[in-house]
């Protein structure tokens, strides 16, 4: 049995983020552990490399981790606040805490979490924070494409020639 370590549980979605940089994707990595803390499965956003649109850190590790009889007293861990497709996941399967490694580049659904009885901690890691700012600022059309925005832009028409 592992006590609950924010801080650890973090290092393995963060590595996992990494590793989907390394391959091309979005930096977000999750984790998924049990009540006991044990882990239970990890993942990274894998939308550029299984040119999958619902694979997100969390789901991934969702799905590693296998069916469970219940996901009471879980705690999803993630680098990014979940977005809401991610944060319906978390609510849908009633896990019971979520870690959060920054809320800065993109502020998710962590709030509506919290007010539906979900343990939320975001811990403002620096590392996470600067993973996303790098990548947002080196990828800000992939990073557009991945959080529901343009990526590419428009004419005053509305297509998306770049020609008057």
């Amino acid at each position: 049995m592992t006590s609950f370590d924010p801080h650890a549980w973090l290092a393995v979605a963060l590595e996992e983020a990494r590793l989907g940089l390394a391959e091309g994707g979005i930096p977000i990595g999750g984790a998924l552990f049990g009540a006991d803390g044990r882990l239970l499965g990890r993942g990274r956003n894998r939308r550029v490399q299984d040119d999958d649109p619902s694979t997100h850190g969390e789901t991934a590790a969702f799905r590693n981790a296998g069916r469970q009889p219940s996901y009471r007293g879980t705690t999803m861990v993630t680098t990014l606040s979940p977005c809401w497709y991610c944060s319906g996941l978390i609510r849908q399967f009633g896990m019971s805490r979520l870690v959060i490694g920054e809320a800065r580049t993109f502020y998710g659904g962590h709030d509506w979490l919290a007010e539906n009885g979900v343990e939320v901690l975001v811990l403002d890691d620096p590392d996470c924070v600067g993973l996303m700012t790098e990548f947002i600022a080196a990828r800000p059309e992939l990073w557009n494409e991945d959080i529901g925005l343009d990526p590419a832009p428009r004419n005053d028409r509305g297509d998306r020639s770049v020609a008057p």
